[in-house]
């Protein structure tokens, strides 16, 4: 039995054996035939597998990293400007995205002024204050280097100024593509100081109120004259360029330099872009440091403003200063300055207000006072406490037209 059962096995074995042999050579052959194959395949193509494989990888990571950050919130980087030598600490700026800015004023639809060089828009930024952007309205084309220069410079101007009755420049966006130079600033919510003088809202600007404003853009001009090395001068200094706050104090904007840079005059003896669309002033940066005695005159353009409620020039009564001039040489008649539409004011704060405008507008330049005297006349002179608020309390929230015949009353 033992035998039959050893045949067995070794034919059995043996069939084993080359069952096994069979199908290792059928995996040879089919390994070669791969081998071949994969030899015969031209190594460009598996190159170009390789690559276009690597070019997906990179485009699926580049999409999903810009969806991300689309998503996600992004905070402006900070950029410190150099104070002056006198200041150690440096002022911090942010470099705004233009995309952020876009959000911030709903598309760019939401304008608060125009003008042929700049667009004044309104913007809230999340989780932060609300914000006025000036857009310069310029097309790349016409933006030269000298242009660049020029804004750069500006920026940085703008940076060192640090008053509370000053807009505060919160940063700036420069990017090319689309080309866009924005300026961000504090936003001040209660328009310019003109547009309630003359607009119909000045009986909410009653004497006292007034009389802050005025010490508060003083304040500002003394800061820039006579606090800064070297001095800031305002461009084009006027009641249009005094923003008022929620609570009526004064910020003052300087706009103005912008539109010089950018005017679209072709007569001018400074740089003319191609096709003579933009230029800027040869004199513009000059006027920063020399200006000083055209804006104490520009102050007292708008002390009398504030006074009279009537703008700078009419066409039917013709200039305010010289309409002025006979009231402010009688101290008899200088009650007749007073805006109608004030219920009362102080006989005492007109007398040291009438004062400055006359030591302000006179013709001489040389004899116009500096900001820091013109500042301390009316800060010893104008009772600006809250207790003297409280005397006009009582007729602050009436609805009722404003009075127009107590024009001669006194407190």
């Amino acid at each position: 039995m033992f035998p039959g059962n050893i045949v067995s096995f070794d034919v059995g074995g043996h069939q084993l054996e080359k069952d096994h042999g069979t199908a290792t050579a059928t995996g040879r052959h089919r390994k070669d035939d791969f081998d071949h194959q994969k030899a015969g395949q031209p190594k460009w193509l598996l190159f170009l597998e390789i690559f276009t494989g690597a070019v997906i990888v990179a485009f699926l990571i580049t999409a999903i990293y810009t969806a991300i950050r689309k998503l996600s919130p992004k905070s402006l980087p900070m950029v410190p400007w150099k104070r002056t030598t006198k200041s150690r600490d440096p002022i911090i700026i942010t470099i705004g995205y233009r995309q952020q800015l876009e959000i911030a004023c709903e598309d760019f639809s939401n304008i608060i002024g125009t003008s042929p060089d700049i667009i004044l828009y309104k913007g809230i930024m999340k989780d932060g204050p609300e914000i006025a952007v000036i857009s310069l309205t310029v097309a790349e084309k016409d933006w030269t280097a000298f242009h660049e220069l020029h804004f750069q410079s500006e920026v940085a101007d703008l940076a060192r100024l640090n008053h509370e009755n000053i807009a505060k420049l919160l940063g700036y966006c420069k990017e090319n593509d689309p080309f866009s130079r924005m300026l961000i600033f504090e936003y001040a919510s209660n328009g310019t100081l003109y547009e309630y003088l003359h607009y119909g809202e000045g009986c909410q600007l009653y004497w006292t109120r007034r009389m802050k404003i005025a010490i508060g853009i003083a304040r500002a001009l003394r800061h820039l004259h006579n606090e800064l090395q070297p001095p800031f001068i305002v461009s084009d200094l006027n009641s249009s360029a005094i923003y008022l706050t929620e609570d009526f104090s004064p910020k003052l904007a300087d706009i103005e330099s912008w539109k010089m840079m950018l005017s679209r005059s072709e007569k001018s003896a400074g740089y003319v872009s191609n096709g003579g669309a933009f230029h800027c002033f040869s004199d513009s940066l000059e006027r920063r440091h020399t200006g000083a005695q055209e804006n104490t005159f520009a102050f007292g353009v708008i002390l009398l403003e504030i006074v009279s409620g009537r703008p700078p020039y009419c066409k039917d009564r013709g200039s305010l200063v010289n309409w002025a001039v006979e009231y402010l040489e009688r101290p008899d008649m200088m009650c007749h300055l007073v805006d109608p539409e004030l219920r009362y004011f102080k006989h005492d704060d007109l007398r040291v207000v009438c004062n400055a405008v006359s030591l302000c507008i006179q013709s001489d330049q040389s004899k116009r006072p500096s900001m820091q005297a013109v500042c301390t006349i009316l800060e010893n002179g104008i009772d600006t406490s809250a207790a003297a608020d409280l005397k006009e309390s009582p007729w602050r929230g009436r609805s009722s037209p404003c009075h127009v015949s107590c024009r001669l009353s006194t407190l």
